[in-house]
């Protein structure tokens, strides 16, 4: 199926990294593979309040969705220890995953968050990385990638926000947002 697996990064502070990450997921599944989703500080709501776990859940056999996070989104002022908690169980679930050979590709969603505010630590996400299976595609997304990611991996695509309509008071809507 893949032959050599690479290292992809969706960043930056515009809308759209999770969105082409489950693309690529998408894509991957018409092909037949494996693929492994984790999602980082997102959890508490349910798989009935994210339309992509919902749809998913119907009708894909080979896609595996875990999700880990409380009902809020993390900052660095409102960071509580169940926040690092549920980081380090999705991070235990992630090594699993990479480790286990079973999947093509796996997306490690709101991971750049985590490292970002110090609930993951860089080096031993970086030696997860570097080790993991040949054919093996991982993509982390979220904001704030660190620069040592981004020299590490083989593709980075940063999303930049020229015009949202949160700026003009919308809020996230079902089935654009979520």
């Amino acid at each position: 199926m893949l032959k050599n697996g690479y290292i992809q990064i969706y960043t930056g502070d515009g809308k759209g990294k999770t969105t082409a990450s489950l693309g690529l997921a998408l894509r991957a599944i018409g092909h037949g593979w494996n693929v492994k989703i984790i999602q980082f500080t997102k959890g508490e709501q349910g798989v009935d309040y994210y339309g992509e776990i919902k749809s998913a859940s119907k009708f894909i056999n080979n896609l595996d969705v875990s999700q880990f996070g409380l009902n809020r989104v993390v900052y660095s002022d409102n960071i509580k220890i169940d926040d690092y908690k549920e980081t380090k169980k999705g991070w235990e679930c992630a090594k699993k995953a990479i480790k286990s050979g079973k999947y093509q590709l796996i997306i490690l969603d709101e991971i750049n968050i985590c490292i970002n505010l110090g609930m993951l630590k860089i080096q031993e996400v970086k030696d997860v990385l570097l080790n993991k299976p040949k054919n093996c595609e991982i993509v982390l997304t979220g904001r704030k990638a660190h620069p040592e990611l981004v020299a590490l991996a083989h593709l980075v695509t940063e999303m930049n926000p020229v015009k949202h309509y949160f700026d003009i008071g919308v809020p996230a809507r079902q089935g654009i947002e979520y």
